[in-house]
């Protein structure tokens, strides 16, 4: 218990894990702090850890705020891994970033140079996985042209879940329980499948 107590204390970290995170990992709130703190948890044991990082909700302003969130991102999620590989956690760490979504590539709102958005869009998106037995180096899935719809190896959601599931040691058939008549699984009630070109 202790050992995650202090986990929060950055003043015993270094001058060149900071070099790797981004001197924001030293303020409390931002990404790179964040990030900092999900190794340190998962260098005491913790199992999971969830970051959130809010307004990628582009709907109008993406000139103005996707720069900014891609370089609060950039250097930090380069850092974990990094970090990771150095401490010999990177093969046992499964890293997982994505959202549920993606956005169109088409505007919306009212257009003008400066201010414009992009919509939800739920056929396609993009997630990236480090670590944890993932298969490091390629690109699974393609789109068109128009990046609307999937034209090459989708990935449902589900089989992604199953994936992530089979790296973590668990096989999401395995668990079943009844409720509302359905057979329930850790992926739902629809079939889901690993994909073995997601797994090294």
């Amino acid at each position: 218990m202790v050992q995650e107590a202090e986990a929060p204390n950055l003043a015993a970290e270094p001058a060149h894990t900071f070099a790797l995170y981004g001197e924001d990992a030293k303020k409390p709130g931002t990404f790179a702090n964040a990030t900092l703190m999900a190794r340190r948890m998962v260098e005491r044991g913790v199992r999971f850890v969830q970051i959130y990082i809010n307004n990628w909700d582009t709907h109008a302003n993406v000139a103005g705020r996707l720069p900014m969130q891609c370089k609060d991102v950039d250097q930090a999620c380069w850092g974990l891994v990094q970090d990771l590989k150095a401490r010999g956690m990177f093969d046992d760490t499964l890293v997982i970033w994505g959202g549920e979504f993606g956005r169109t590539v088409y505007s919306q709102g009212g257009l003008s140079k400066e201010n414009y958005g992009r919509d939800h869009h739920p056929r396609c998106f993009t997630m990236w996985m480090a670590g944890g037995g993932a298969r490091p180096g390629q690109i699974h899935g393609e789109t068109d042209d128009f990046s609307y719809n999937i034209v090459k190896d989708p990935v449902h959601i589900r089989d992604f879940h199953a994936t992530v599931l089979q790296l973590l040691g668990f096989d999401h058939e395995r668990l079943t329980y009844r409720h509302l008549g359905l057979d329930q699984r850790l992926t739902g009630v629809e079939p889901a499948r690993v994909i073995p070109d997601l797994m090294a």
